[in-house]
């Protein structure tokens, strides 16, 4: 009896090496059916990843540089990476005209150590060819002591303000101190200016592509996540209360600017909402940051800076584009 009797060809029973063929192919089959059985339990990455030899937590990195590269916010306002043409464009707009800038940070207690990196920092890479004032907001004047020499058509003005003890109370504090300098006598002296952290030094150019009415940068660390990711105000008795349907992007209280007048109603604003909150007993969690963040989605930037403007040393942000501006925090 045969042991495969099914196993004939047209023209009568199949041959010895005929069978040893069929055998091998039956076996193949049976090989290949088990691997892709043992695979259903594993995840495989996306074709994309296999082709560029990535392994997922790479890729999703790279993934992320290459969202980084968008241009434009969906409202329609320039998001600025400072190596693209159109920052280059920006500059050239520019470039040919004089134009009056100030550079403010607040100094308190032990920051007076940041002054002189800050300044100097600024001298080599914050908008060359400008007339820039630096305003330093202090509850110490002799911090500046000896004073630091700037370069032509740079200047160095120091703002006394009353002392403020502790970290809260400069949060619930600066906004209302920015307004104050805004209106005399900043107002009168620069037509843009930008608010900085102290602790903060500039490591690679920054020109004129920076320039806008009212100027906000994406915070570093948040870049690119969810929206259910940014650490808006979740209290509803805040004023600084953000609904889960609001908002576009979430902003750093490190570095922001714009038109004096701009900046003016910004910080009159912010100040205003926090006195609220104060009178109620409340303060966001986020401290002034959180309130500079409702401010912006009721009235969204012209301007809004890519992460290349405000870096962590621990940032999540996207890679392979340059520090610009980053904080020793």
């Amino acid at each position: 009896m045969a042991l495969f009797p099914f196993c004939k060809t047209a023209t009568g029973p199949v041959t010895r090496w005929q069978l040893v063929l069929y055998c091998l192919i039956f076996s193949l089959i049976i090989y290949f059916l088990n691997g892709r059985e043992a695979a259903v339990g594993v995840e495989s990455p996306h074709p994309i990843f296999r082709a560029w030899g990535l392994d997922r937590e790479r890729a999703m990195r790279d993934m992320t540089a290459i969202k980084a590269t968008a241009l434009e916010t969906p409202w329609g306002a320039p998001l600025v990476w400072g190596d693209t043409q159109a920052s280059a464009l920006r500059r050239a707009r520019f470039a040919q005209r004089g134009i009056r800038i100030g550079l403010l940070a607040l100094v308190v207690g032990t920051y007076a150590r940041f002054v002189q990196r800050f300044i100097t920092s600024a001298e080599t890479h914050f908008l060359p060819g400008q007339m820039v004032t630096y305003y330093i907001l202090t509850d110490n004047p002799r911090t500046l002591d000896p004073p630091i020499e700037v370069g032509p058509d740079r200047w160095l003005k120091v703002v006394p303000v009353a002392e403020l003890p502790g970290w809260e109370s400069l949060a619930r504090r600066r906004m209302a101190l920015l307004a104050d300098a805004i209106r005399n006598p900043i107002g009168s002296e620069v037509e843009y200016i930008f608010c900085a952290d102290i602790d903060q030094e500039f490591v690679a150019p920054v020109g004129e592509e920076i320039l806008g009415d009212l100027v906000a940068t994406l915070h570093p660390e948040l870049y690119g996540m969810p929206r259910k990711e940014f650490p808006y105000e979740i209290k509803e008795v805040s004023s600084a209360w953000v609904e889960e349907d609001e908002g576009d992007y979430y902003y750093t209280s490190e570095f922001y600017g714009g038109l004096v007048s701009e900046m003016y109603s910004l910080a009159r604003a912010g100040s205003l909402l926090i006195l609220r909150d104060q009178a109620k007993g409340v303060m966001a969690r986020g401290l002034e940051e959180s309130y500079l963040n409702r401010y912006l989605i009721d009235k969204r930037p012209t301007c809004v800076l890519s992460p290349e403007y405000s870096c962590w040393k621990r940032a999540l942000a996207p890679d392979g584009h340059v520090q610009r501006l980053v904080s020793s925090g």
